[in-house]
């Protein structure tokens, strides 16, 4: 039997939740270990929010909410 190709939906289009740099706990569902930014196909955001978490990932490293790097 054939298994169904089914794609995961985007996590902010399908919870309505904006992307907020304050939120650090969500931002850090999409960082890896090594604090890198997680790509379109690891975190299965659509390009829209993929495009706005980045940006909001980078103002939160500036002010030091979220880490540039682990160790």
């Amino acid at each position: 039997m054939r298994e169904q190709n089914t794609k995961k939906q985007c996590y902010f289009c399908t919870t309505n939740r904006p992307i907020d740099y304050k939120d650090a706990d969500t931002l850090k569902r999409f960082i890896s270990a090594g604090s890198k930014i997680y790509s379109r196909r690891k975190s299965f955001l659509c390009a829209y929010h993929q495009r706005e978490l980045a940006g909001a990932i980078k103002r939160a490293r500036y002010l030091a909410l979220v880490p540039y790097t682990s160790r």
